[in-house]
């Protein structure tokens, strides 16, 4: 049978077709053979997502970005369309969240499935877009507070550094060089009786050792004064003697009473007028019996008799 050249050349064309549209899905990663699904999500700023960018669910990759386009009725809002190849079910409410893996690849679109009795997200829906700060965004967050303060701190440093360079002219800058050259030499000063101090004690290290045995001993000798004291029962001898005392404060309150011959002595100054009298009578007398014995010593070996004592009359 002979096959005309218009049945050749449009079994060709055909082949042509085919193999065209075959090697176009191939090259955008879409088998002729596998059923896709396509999703929508919306986004005031979509961070750098493009469009090819791996699309994940619990960081498996299950498709890929296939474009973003603009709103056509939302004015600012971007669309992210979202091929999918795998066959995971997730409900509708589901978010397509995007997040940056790491710090060198660039931005990713994760589907965070949400467990609830929702329907089954079916291909044509738009799922809740959100945009995850990832690592980057929390220390930004981290960093801003933080940043206020250094800028704060490198303010109020700049007025210190500007108040001290005010105050450090040239005069107290002289003034500082010199109080440093004094300290310095009040340090060299300070070495050298510390060496000095070091040769002394190193000379007369005997006698320390001598003068420290001596110590020794001394507070030896003491501990056992203080055993001996302990040893005599000094509490015993302590209460006898307040006792003493205790008995020497009631002889003494009894004589400033007037109590006893003693306490009427000192208190009584009649008893006193009258032994003051009594001495001097004894005394004249003394000196009467001195002066003139024979008034008093009367010797008669004849029985003479006594003349009676007739006192003188001083002119």
């Amino acid at each position: 049978m002979k096959v005309s050249r218009e049945l050749k050349t449009g079994i060709i064309a055909i082949l042509i077709i085919i193999l065209s549209v075959w090697g176009f899905n191939f090259v955008k990663n879409k088998s002729l053979y596998e059923k896709t699904r396509t999703f929508y999500a919306e986004y005031s700023n979509v961070q750098g997502l493009i469009p090819t960018s791996p699309v994940t669910i619990n960081g498996l990759r299950v498709g890929k970005v296939l474009d973003i386009t603009f709103h056509p009725t939302k004015k600012g809002v971007l669309i992210a369309h979202i091929l999918l190849t795998n066959k995971v079910q997730f409900s509708k409410n589901s978010i397509a969240q995007i997040y940056s893996p790491d710090f060198i690849s660039g931005k990713s679109l994760k589907i965070d499935i949400i467990d609830d009795n929702a329907d089954f997200a079916i291909s044509g829906d738009t799922l809740r877009g959100e945009i995850d700060s990832g690592i980057l965004g929390m220390i930004n967050e981290q960093i801003a507070p933080l940043q206020s303060k250094v800028e704060s701190f490198v303010v109020n440093t700049d007025s210190v550094m500007q108040s001290l360079s005010a105050v450090l002219d040239v005069e107290n800058q002289k003034n500082i060089k010199n109080s440093l050259r004094k300290l310095s030499l009040t340090l060299d000063k300070f070495n050298s009786i510390a060496n000095n101090a070091d040769h002394l004690i190193a000379d007369n290290k005997s006698k320390i050792d001598s003068i420290l045995n001596n110590a020794n001993s001394a507070m030896q000798n003491f501990s056992q004064i203080s055993d001996s004291l302990q040893q005599a029962d000094l509490g015993a001898t302590m209460i006898k003697l307040k006792k003493s005392l205790e008995s020497f404060s009631v002889i003494l309150d009894s004589i400033e009473n007037g109590h006893g011959t003693i306490g009427k002595l000192m208190v009584d100054d009649k008893l006193y007028n009258n032994l003051e009298g009594a001495t001097k009578e004894l005394e004249e007398l003394l000196k009467e019996v001195k002066l003139h014995p024979k008034r008093f010593v009367h010797i008669s070996v004849f029985g003479k008799k006594e003349k009676p004592y007739v006192e003188e009359i001083k002119e």
